[in-house]
């Protein structure tokens, strides 16, 4: 099988990630990249010997490059993305697609229009854990679900020495953007992605954000400080509601809880693809119903060993850039399609902009089942 000419377009922390694992993938090549901050893009391009093109025009005509990965700063996003459709290529963008539900439609109509792929991270829907668990809740094993718990708080940032955090090709963590962004869109995703899978498109948000540490960015302004703590409740088509916590001012945890007529589903970290999967069953215990305290493992369902990726976060970044590039070999829909990636794009916004939008948001989008990868049916 030929390889599909990948190139990125941003060479910051996040594209470390997705250098270590794109390897992994026998069918992508990197081919180039290109940030435009010159010298980051030269530091990348030496610690991971491949090439740099000295512009984003010169990428674009680049005959080998059928498909880009958009790993700017959330703000250029739109803007990077529509540049690329424009050109012929397909993009998988890092999160969100667009920072406005408009912008993400227009680049949706322009992917169609051009028969292009698009698609948004976070992909870790494809991943071990979150298969597993769906491949459960199919088996109906916890009986009908009534509730989710999901919890995205990632620890008191602003206490930890994040100054110090730098990539393995040598770019600092963007805390100005990390900060002037929120964990909301950063981080609402992995699990947003996760529940959209499961349970279908979501019907409403009601959501609350508020910004509790004003001062923690140094070169930022209070007022430019985007939330740090939200809480939502969604309600989904299927009638599945779903409660999601994002901080970066609470201590870690990335559980998720998801409740049944028979049980509670869960695991404990949905950043890790291999996070054991557990089951408790409902036990009456002194006229009390509750999750037994003996969990039972579930078995997770394993992709091919030859895929297998060690890397930070043990997340494999690429999994969704390779999920593009078989959906076009195999001439079949990408199970990360453009309409869940808007669908995505629009549930984390209404949470992240509940201030200004209020509640409850009615969700306008929607798309089609997804079909899990054919190593965990």
């Amino acid at each position: 099988m030929s390889r599909v000419g990948v190139a990125f377009v941003g060479c910051g922390y996040v594209a470390d990630f997705y250098a270590r694992t794109i390897s992994a993938h026998p069918g992508l090549e990197l081919v180039g990249v290109f940030d435009r901050d010159a010298g980051r893009a030269e530091r990348f391009s030496a610690h991971f010997d491949v090439p740099a093109y000295a512009s984003l025009d010169e990428l674009l005509v680049d005959g080998r490059v059928a498909l880009v990965a958009n790993l700017t700063n959330p703000e250029s996003h739109f803007d990077v993305s529509r540049r690329v459709l424009e050109s012929g290529r397909h993009v998988y963008s890092e999160k969100p697609l667009a920072m406005d539900v408009a912008h993400a439609e227009e680049l949706v109509d322009l992917s169609r229009d051009r028969g292009l792929l698009l698609a948004s991270a976070p992909c870790s829907i494809l991943g071990e854990t979150a298969q597993t668990l769906w491949k459960a809740l199919r088996e109906k094993r916890i009986g009908k679900v009534r509730l989710v718990y999901a919890e995205m708080d990632d620890g008191m940032v602003h206490r930890m020495p994040h100054q110090r955090w730098m990539s393995e090709s040598g770019t600092p963590w963007p805390s100005h953007d990390e900060f002037a962004v929120g964990c909301t869109l950063e981080h609402a995703g992995y699990y947003v992605t996760w529940l959209t899978a499961f349970f279908g498109p979501a019907e409403s948000v009601t959501a609350f954000a508020s910004c509790q540490v004003p001062d923690k960015a140094e070169d930022l302004p209070p007022e430019s400080v985007a939330p740090d703590f939200s809480v939502a409740a969604i309600r989904f088509v299927s009638g599945v509601v779903a409660r999601l916590t994002c901080s970066i001012v609470a201590p870690q945890d990335h559980s998720l809880r998801i409740v049944g007529d028979e049980g509670v589903l869960g695991t404990e970290d949905c950043w890790y693809y291999g996070s054991p999967v557990h089951i408790q069953r409902f036990v009456t215990i002194r006229r009390r119903t509750v999750p037994n305290p003996l969990k039972k493992r579930v078995r997770l369902v394993r992709r091919p060993p030859r895929y297998q990726v060690r890397a930070s976060a043990q997340m494999d970044f690429s999994r969704g850039i390779a999920e593009m590039a078989n959906a076009l070999a195999e001439e079949r829909p990408c199970r990360l399609s453009r309409e869940y990636s808007l669908h995505n794009t629009e549930v984390v916004l209404a949470i992240q902009n509940a201030p200004r939008l209020g509640t409850p948001y009615r969700v306008r989008s929607t798309f089609p089942p997804m079909e899990p990868m054919p190593w965990a049916r």
